[in-house]
């Protein structure tokens, strides 16, 4: 991945100098012959840059710090997105949006895990961490979305529920699981799609859906590959051999039957170009959509429990 970092950078510096000639007045040939040779260094650079082929790579990818988050295709994606807060019991969870949004021309309700950009909107949404409140949010939109029929679609992007003494002291376990059971049993369609990092029972929460999609590069795991490596060698190096035997990728998951789709990404991920990832992501949620459309409530319960119950059942055939 060294050679294709290298490859970025000079991209994203060549871009920074072409937004720079094309901002100047008065252009003349010379400007115009640089941008035409600025212009074929990018595209060429761009065919050097080597899709990721490890698990690890992968994993690198879908913690790239300017990969899209769930706002970027929220306000790509949806219309009239108008966000709801708070849990109303003991606070709001900036971890976790909610909100009541249209998805080409249906209403519906978006529930989606926020990690932020910058240090400051780091530190303000837990670095997308959800408390327990985050998950009672959760939920409580998701009735609401249940109460009026409208469909739920999420987006997981969160290394994990977050660990302190004081969501733990405020019920983080038994938020986690009253999310999975009563997920379970909504009578509305739920799309979840993981769009970085689908970190264990933090992003489970919110993923109890009757189609689980992954974006190309992103991974999906009951732990990091870091914790794994610490916990079965004892020895977090040995990271990049845990992201390989856990199988955590998309590609992984769907020949497992954990997940239902893979969205492909632009070239070299989707951090290159939020517009085309939202548009290639679009296509797929309206393909599931209106697939889950013409299925009776009942018939959506029985095959989302069935669909979660199959998981990690593996049968070997003896000749």
């Amino acid at each position: 991945m060294e050679v294709n970092d290298k490859s970025q950078q000079e991209v994203q510096q060549i871009e920074r100098e072409m937004a720079a000639l094309q901002a100047s007045p008065g252009q003349n040939e010379e400007i115009r012959r640089q941008l035409l040779a600025l212009q074929e260094r990018v595209q060429k650079l761009r065919e050097e840059i080597k899709p990721p082929q490890t698990a690890w790579q992968k994993t690198e990818l879908a913690r790239h710090p300017q990969r899209p988050q769930a706002l970027d295709y929220i306000e790509r994606l949806f219309t009239d997105w108008s966000e709801i807060h708070g849990d109303r019991t003991f606070g709001d969870d900036p971890a976790i949006i909610c909100g009541m949004a249209r998805f080409h021309g249906q209403e519906i309700l978006v529930v989606a895990t926020q990690k932020g950009r910058d240090m400051k909107q780091r530190v303000y949404r837990n670095f997308g961490t959800p408390h327990p409140e985050g998950y009672r949010k959760a939920l409580r939109v998701m009735q609401v979305a249940e109460k009026f029929h409208r469909p739920i679609f999420t987006l997981v992007d969160t290394d994990g529920a977050y660990p302190g003494i004081h969501a733990e002291e405020r019920g983080q376990a038994e938020a986690i699981a009253h999310n999975l059971r009563e997920m379970a049993r909504l009578k509305v369609p739920i799309i979840a799609t993981v769009i970085g990092v689908g970190g264990s029972g933090g992003a489970l929460a919110i993923a109890v859906a009757d189609r689980v999609l992954m974006m190309e590069n992103s991974v999906y795991s009951v732990i990091s590959p870091e914790g794994c490596a610490a916990i079965m060698w004892r020895d977090a190096t040995k990271k990049e051999l845990a992201a390989e035997a856990m199988r955590i990728t998309a590609a992984d998951l769907s020949e497992l039957g954990c997940i239902d789709d893979i969205v492909p990404e632009p070239p070299g991920g989707a951090h290159r170009d939020y517009e085309l990832a939202s548009r290639l992501l679009d296509v797929s949620l309206q393909k599931h959509f209106e697939e889950l459309k013409k299925m009776p409530a009942g018939d959506l319960i029985g095959s989302r429990y069935n669909k979660f119950r199959k998981i990690a059942q593996f049968f070997e055939t003896v000749s």
